[in-house]
């Protein structure tokens, strides 16, 4: 499972829902759901860094004031990035026999403070070029936690006690908050279209997919004026709330668990906000499966978002080769 959200404001009527997920969003870390039949070792275990031979840094510059250097830990059987101080995008191309043309890039959620790598990254990314999408996973910035995983440890039992939990402060522009992100979601659509002929891709069908906090980062990436409109969304158990949905919103995919001790209490206002402004949408509420179900396999009817997601793309003509 994982993390968790925050209230913030793209434009003025973009608003994440409550401060009490706000002060729980930033901090959260990653709370992986065990696989089916797998081990529930929920233990934090340091890791080395992979060797990630393919992933392109995107040229956004290192984080701000960092100390903390990038680190790796494993958990249920995952592994995880936090203090992300330079951000990069890792390809993953399907077969050319294969290839549809289009692409999604992937963001993987953690509460902006770690990123779940494979169940949220690159397991997700590996099952969309199987199916002919190319798929970049984006490892964009976070925010620094102690360099030790012992204090990152106690630091987040102090945020899920209530002991590091500030008062929330004034509400901001996601562009400001999530300045970082999506300056990173940015230069990674920025250098798939640049790509795309080398990879390719169609500028025209670039999608994002987003887990979470990376749901988050990708309804910001959608709402903002930015040159990185996706030409599709999926936001898999982020925040539902009410926003303000733009005229050219692109078709979304949303997902999410009832029974997620997170979002699954909220409203689902979202939906009902892009039906009103007559743009496409397609929403799945399964009865169970937690929050940060991801490519886990579960006994879940949630373990079937993904089968949905790429015959949902497909039915909008993006799996379409071009002749």
């Amino acid at each position: 499972m994982k993390h968790l959200s925050a209230r913030k404001a793209l434009r003025r009527p973009f608003r994440f829902p409550a401060a009490r997920a706000f002060a729980i969003g930033i901090a959260a870390c990653a709370l992986a759901a065990p696989a089916l039949g797998q081990a529930q070792d929920d233990r934090m275990t340091p890791i080395a860094a992979p060797a990630q031979p393919d992933a392109i840094e995107l040229g956004t510059g290192a984080l701000p004031g960092a100390t903390a250097k990038e680190s790796w830990h494993r958990q249920y059987g995952s592994r995880f990035a936090r203090n992300v101080t330079v951000a990069t995008l890792t390809p993953f191309l399907p077969d050319p026999a294969k290839a549809s043309g289009a692409a999604v890039v992937v963001a993987p959620g953690g509460g902006f403070r770690t990123l779940s790598m494979d169940n949220e990254g690159y397991d997700v990314a590996r099952a969309l070029a199987a199916r002919g999408v190319a798929a970049f996973v984006l490892k964009y910035r976070l925010r620094q936690t102690p360099a030790d995983m012992a204090g990152f440890e106690r630091s987040m039992q102090e945020m899920f006690s209530g002991v590091a939990r500030t008062p929330l402060p004034a509400p901001a522009s996601a562009a400001t908050d999530l300045a970082p992100q999506l300056a990173d979601s940015t230069a990674a659509f920025r250098l798939i279209r640049a790509r795309a002929a080398q990879w390719h891709v169609d500028p025209d069908r670039i999608g994002m997919i987003g887990f979470s906090a990376g749901a988050m980062l990708t309804m910001a990436t959608t709402l903002s004026a930015t040159e990185a409109k996706p030409a599709f969304i999926g936001n898999i158990y982020g925040p539902l709330g009410s926003m303000t949905v733009p005229q050219d919103a692109p078709p979304m995919f949303a997902a999410i668990a009832a029974d997620d001790p997170l979002f699954g209490n909220r409203d689902f206002k979202l939906i009902d906000d892009w039906r009103a402004a007559h743009r496409p949408v397609e929403f799945h509420l399964y009865e169970q499966g937690g929050h940060g179900f991801g490519m886990y396999p579960k006994a879940t009817t949630s373990t079937g978002w993904f089968d949905a997601f790429v015959r949902w793309i497909d039915m909008h003509g993006m799996l379409k080769r071009a002749r």
